[in-house]
């Protein structure tokens, strides 16, 4: 957790625009995966993962890896 103590706030709190950005950019990642045959990583569904996880997973598959 980050604390900005000019003004009390916390690094936990995403700004609106920018978790709406991030859900996104993770519903994306997932569709693409799902049209890739791509529905868990290990024992873990999509809708688990982070946008990091979901955006490395990605770049894998589309490396051929």
């Amino acid at each position: 957790m980050i604390i900005n103590i000019t003004n009390g706030w916390r690094g936990d709190h995403m700004a609106p625009q920018l978790k709406k950005a991030v859900e996104m950019r993770k519903k994306q990642l997932i569709q693409r995966l799902i049209q890739l045959g791509i529905y868990k990583k290990e024992e873990r569904h999509l809708y688990e993962l982070s946008l990091s996880e979901l955006e490395s997973e990605y770049q894998s598959i589309k490396k051929g890896g």
